[in-house]
């Protein structure tokens, strides 16, 4: 979690004269990288969108036939209620870039003022939260989220994102997921060994059982809240559930990821749902039992044994080691070519295995995009 001005700062424009040519990959590939005939050498060449029905990662997502899977970056979180900003922020790797998916500038623990939980983020120690939950009675006082009433700046920016983008990529909403958000809220912030949440799950279970509940209506109604806003996926991300043994997963968040997956199916029954779980290649085949339509990968997994342990009928996406960005162009365009080799023609959308690391040349993120457009399956 980083302030609103960092965020700002870290994918700025650039002058497109400082994007280098593409670069073909080393040795024999499937797949083509094809420049386009008059482009100017350099260029991160635009593709005709022209009467665009649906954005090309949700066509995907469908396991509709495409030419070339679609790319974009998780990028840091961060903070804003002011409208404006919270646009131009989330418009700013889509007007330089022009990825396949523009992902809303927000951060996860966004709800929780609404939901009674006060909380802050600190320069240099990240969340923090001011009353750690850890009691029947406190738990009693956290409040469903409405964000309609707590987050309205939310559902506008959505709205005029969709707009501004118009189908030539997909607007992307994203929430935590309940154990995440209950990791944050009982540990009071950021935790290394998550022994709070881990004591109230094995000593008091019962507690931990009402909050996630809780977390699991709320978030359920906020993905709605950004369907009907704008967003045309939404991504859940549930970083410190891999914290938990596989067992304990399957009591503590599976069974919550399910029913938000199920209750959003029942209103928004073609809203693609992508879920992302950094270090879960322990746990990629209870992923896959939640239902979402796409499960992201981390760097850490193979790609082509992650596709074949979820199976055929889920999407992946991902999953370039963010690190690989600070390589040459030449090792950028090899390791591109590797992923999209390995996670095969259809469903998979390709990204990082995380979100993009401050200080990353932007020629290189500006390399990474041209490569991943110009591939033709």
């Amino acid at each position: 979690m980083v302030s609103s001005s960092s965020c700002y700062s870290l994918l700025s424009v650039i002058p497109i004269s400082t994007i280098s040519p593409r670069l073909l990959p080393s040795k024999p590939n499937p797949f083509l990288i094809r420049s386009s005939l008059g482009a100017p050498s350099g260029t991160v060449v635009q593709e005709n969108s022209t009467n665009v029905i649906e954005p090309l990662l949700v066509s995907t997502v469908k396991g509709k036939d495409t030419d070339r899977p679609p790319v974009w970056l998780m990028r840091q979180a961060g903070r804003s209620e002011n409208v404006d900003l919270v646009v131009e922020i989330s418009l700013q790797p889509w007007k330089v870039f022009q990825p396949d998916g523009v992902i809303l500038f927000s951060d996860i623990l966004t709800p929780l003022s609404g939901m009674n939980i006060p909380f802050d983020i600190v320069k240099g120690k990240g969340p923090i939260i001011f009353d750690p939950l850890h009691s029947t009675q406190q738990v009693d006082q956290v409040r469903e989220f409405i964000p309609q009433e707590s987050v309205p700046y939310v559902g506008e920016a959505l709205t005029i994102l969709r707009k501004e983008v118009d189908n030539k990529a997909a607007v992307l909403g994203f929430v935590g997921a309940p154990f995440t958000l209950a990791s944050y809220v009982v540990e009071g912030g950021s935790s290394k060994n998550f022994t709070k949440i881990k004591k109230l799950a094995f000593s008091e279970p019962k507690v931990l059982h009402a909050l996630l509940e809780k977390f699991t209506t709320s978030m359920a109604r906020y993905i709605q809240y950004q369907a009907d806003s704008g967003a045309q996926a939404v991504q859940i991300f549930d970083s410190w559930a891999t914290e938990l043994s596989p067992v304990d997963f399957e009591e503590f968040s599976l069974p919550y990821l399910k029913q938000i997956v199920d209750t959003v199916k029942q209103t928004h029954p073609n809203l693609p749902l992508i879920l992302y779980a950094s270090g879960s290649g322990g746990l990629l085949e209870r992923l896959a039992l939640t239902g979402v339509d796409v499960v992201s990968l981390d760097w850490t997994v193979d790609m082509a044994e992650g596709r074949k342990r979820l199976g055929a009928d889920i999407a992946v996406q991902g999953n370039v080691d963010p690190g690989v960005l600070f390589g040459s162009k030449e090792f950028i365009t090899r390791r591109i070519m590797d992923t999209v080799t390995k996670a095969g023609k259809g469903k998979h959308i390709l990204n990082l295995g995380h979100g993009i690391k401050v200080g990353t040349p932007e020629e290189n993120v500006a390399h990474f995009f041209e490569v991943a457009k110009g591939i033709r399956y």
